[in-house]
């Protein structure tokens, strides 16, 4: 038996006990009352936090304490992500800065301010060569990885990385906010040389492009229409602040709770995001719909797709784990009101690539399992769409690549990042952030090395 063999076997028996040491008997938390998920019995969220940028409207407690269904609202610092998404579709104009400056200053700016702002992200957009230079070597196929170690490079590169004032926070998240998208669409662009083989373009944003315009450009050159930006710069709004609640911006208050600097807090909550279970769902979305798409012979025929539906909920067939990606949200009920804007233009979007039959495929799918899901199931609570439902396929649209459909979630949102990140560092009275953990393993005696 080689050396190398005998490692081997270690990690796999002990791999084989970490089965029976990470077991602990499901009724114990019911016992102890354990929030699992920090999520109470009835599946709201424990409440451990307060805040003024973001609020997630799914249901309303009655005075019973039932939990009633209602259409879902997204809030920005008081006002209706609906109401400012329509403003910017009825003006025909870009919005995303605009939402930045909201979050990150609570209030909405005027157009001077507006001016000001985009010329201060434009100004930061382009990385230093030996920021870009690293991007260039860097060693892997994963943009998020090489985003987050991105971001930790910064630290070296910032003169007063420490500095949790004011003034020196706004200046990181404004720098954070204006190279992300450099950032991505660099490092997308190498890793396409990498793995195709095709030619590396380094393209510097344009003076007169929005961000959504500029990331476009940088990525893939002139290529995109007007409705391509439109529709990116919609869906960077709609993903660039949820709450404190959702799993990455919770990540970054924690982390910012220590007291610890900007780019670690950061690149922790792109970890968080990178899960399959928060940012990387669209993915698991769009390989569901291929996998029906090839299946399914007429996307029209409703009978056909519930036959199929039902073997997805079965556990039968594609990953087999007996779910419908992208339909059942932890808040919203009735909708999702990210989804309920987004559709006002993918449709739209959908048409001008000639690809309508699949968006209408899509909304009899959407709601075909809304109505199997409960009966198959025997789930009570009403179910909606959720945005990664329809966000992979409109990315798809516009030419994204999957490689950055998670990162383009990060780039959107690092705004909501940073606004948390400022609020939880300038809350008077703070307190680092640690819930407790239940020991519930039986006390034992030292064994002396000789006697094991």
């Amino acid at each position: 038996m080689t050396t190398k063999t005998k490692k081997e076997y270690l990690i796999y028996k002990l791999s084989d006990e970490m089965k029976g040491s990470t077991r602990i008997d499901a009724a114990l938390f019911k016992k102890l009352d354990v929030k699992r998920g920090l999520r109470n019995e009835d599946g709201t969220g424990v409440l451990v936090g307060l805040t003024n940028i973001g609020n997630v409207v799914g249901y309303e407690r009655r005075e019973s304490g039932i939990l009633s269904p209602i259409e879902g609202e997204l809030y920005f610092r008081g006002y209706e992500v609906k109401d400012l998404c329509h403003a910017f579709m009825r003006e025909d104009r870009f919005g995303f800065e605009e939402i930045a400056f909201l979050l990150l200053s609570g209030r909405l700016p005027d157009r001077e301010e507006l001016i000001e702002f985009k010329d201060l992200i434009l100004d930061n957009m382009p990385l230093e060569q030996r920021t870009l230079l690293h991007i260039i070597e860097m060693e892997g196929n994963d943009v998020m990885n090489i985003l987050a170690r991105s971001v930790l490079e910064f630290y070296t590169f910032d003169d007063n990385p420490d500095d949790v004032s004011r003034d020196n926070l706004m200046r990181q998240s404004i720098e954070l906010i204006s190279k992300f998208p450099t950032i991505i669409a660099y490092a997308y662009n190498m890793l396409r040389r990498k793995e195709m083989g095709r030619t590396l373009h380094i393209r510097d944003a344009r003076p007169d492009h929005s961000l959504a315009e500029n990331f476009l450009y940088m990525l893939k050159g002139n290529g995109y229409t007007r409705l391509d930006a439109r529709t990116l710069d919609l869906l960077l709004i709609l993903h660039s602040e949820h709450g404190g609640g959702n799993n990455s911006t919770f990540t970054v208050r924690v982390t910012s709770s220590t007291g610890t600097d900007t780019y670690s807090s950061i690149a922790a909550g792109i970890g968080s995001l990178k899960g399959p279970k928060h940012g990387g769902a669209n993915l698991k979305v769009c390989e569901m719909i291929d996998f029906l798409k090839e299946q399914i012979s007429d996307w029209n025929d409703e009978n056909e797709i519930s036959v199929w539906l039902r073997r997805l909920l079965a556990g039968e067939v594609f990953d087999r784990s007996g779910l419908i990606y992208g339909i059942g949200h932890a808040v919203y009920t009735k909708s999702d009101p990210r989804t309920v804007l987004l559709k006002e233009m993918a449709r739209d979007l959908a048409v001008e690539k000639g690809r309508l039959s699949e968006f209408e495929f899509m909304e009899c799918i959407e709601r075909l399992a809304i109505a199997l899901i409960p009966e198959v199931k025997g789930v009570e609570k009403q179910l909606c769409a959720n945005v990664d439902f329809y966000s992979g396929f409109v990315y798809d649209l516009i030419g994204i690549p999957r490689e950055i459909f998670t990162p383009l979630f990060a780039m959107a949102r690092i705004v909501g990042w940073c606004a948390h990140r400022n609020e939880e560092l300038n809350f008077e009275g703070r307190r680092i952030i640690r819930p407790a953990y239940r020991c519930v393993t039986d006390e034992r005696s030292y064994v002396e090395m000789a006697d094991r």
